[in-house]
């Protein structure tokens, strides 16, 4: 700002004064001295009208009509978003196999329409897309969601992520069960985060009575949770965050868009269209 001030005032002191400058022998102006004063003048307004712009500009937007500079944030995002969505789109046509691998799959496992999702156990927010993933899967049997199981939380996220991979082993019915099981019941207390040494043995524990619910052989999941298949998922399940720049959960892949956030029924319906 001060540096465009300080040019302003040399320009109009250019503007003024420049023809000064101009010497001539003789006491009439020849034609080149026309012309290096119309040029020095050219110079000087160019250089006004750039500072005037550059001052009168900010001002405009931020004081008498800031809702172009929120158009202009809007558009911006927009077409962030579409240039991301066509990424999704080509990477998810050419690698769906791939990124289905081991994940648990809820819903009907051979459904047309796919929905991809990065979830925390330990996510409120997870918890709420979750309910309503729910409602579309009892509604429809065209639709399948990918769990994509996000270990971010330390040891409240890595025991449920682990177990419900591994528990597609044994059924992928009864992964869907424990997954539906660790989302809609506490499997941590306020008093079980007291004793923070004890939490990764408390939060596995918890996590293996529910696995007990869903049917699960508990013995065997222990094993496998620490297997190469689950390692496998779980370093995917990173690997696609990284590229589709995943910051955080939830966040949904509806057939070729992305959705950060938990969105409602009713976004996810317009989606699946």
């Amino acid at each position: 700002m001060i540096w465009t001030i300080l040019i302003l005032v040399l320009a109009v002191a250019l503007y003024m004064f420049g023809g000064k400058f101009i010497k001539s022998g003789n006491k009439k102006a020849s034609n080149l001295d026309i012309i290096m004063h119309k040029g020095i003048n050219a110079v000087a307004i160019i250089l006004i009208a750039g500072c005037v712009c550059r001052l009168w500009t900010p001002a405009y937007l931020v004081n008498t009509n800031p809702a172009i500079l929120q158009e202009m944030v809007q558009n911006m995002q927009a077409q962030q978003e579409q240039a991301k969505n066509k990424e999704v789109r080509k990477y998810v046509k050419n690698h769906m196999d791939e990124m289905i691998g081991n994940a648990p799959i809820a819903g009907n496992v051979d459904a047309k329409n796919t929905i991809f999702l990065w979830s925390d156990y330990s996510c409120p927010y997870c918890r709420r897309v979750h309910g309503e993933l729910s409602r579309v899967l009892a509604e429809r049997d065209d639709v399948r969601v990918v769990l994509k199981n996000f270990s971010i939380h330390g040891a409240l996220s890595d025991a449920p992520a682990k177990a419900v991979i591994a528990a597609k082993i044994q059924d992928n019915a009864k992964a869907a069960a424990l997954d539906k099981l660790l989302m809609d019941k506490e499997y941590f207390t306020p008093e079980d985060m007291k004793n923070q040494a004890k939490l990764p043995d408390t939060i596995h524990n918890n996590v293996m009575k529910l696995a007990k619910e869903a049917g699960l052989d508990t013995k065997q999941l222990e094993k496998d949770m620490e297997g190469d298949v689950v390692r496998k998922e779980l370093q995917n399940v990173r690997e696609l965050a990284q590229r589709f720049e995943i910051s955080g959960t939830p966040y949904l892949i509806i057939g070729d868009k992305a959705f950060p956030g938990a969105i409602p029924y009713a976004r996810i319906i317009e989606a699946l269209k």
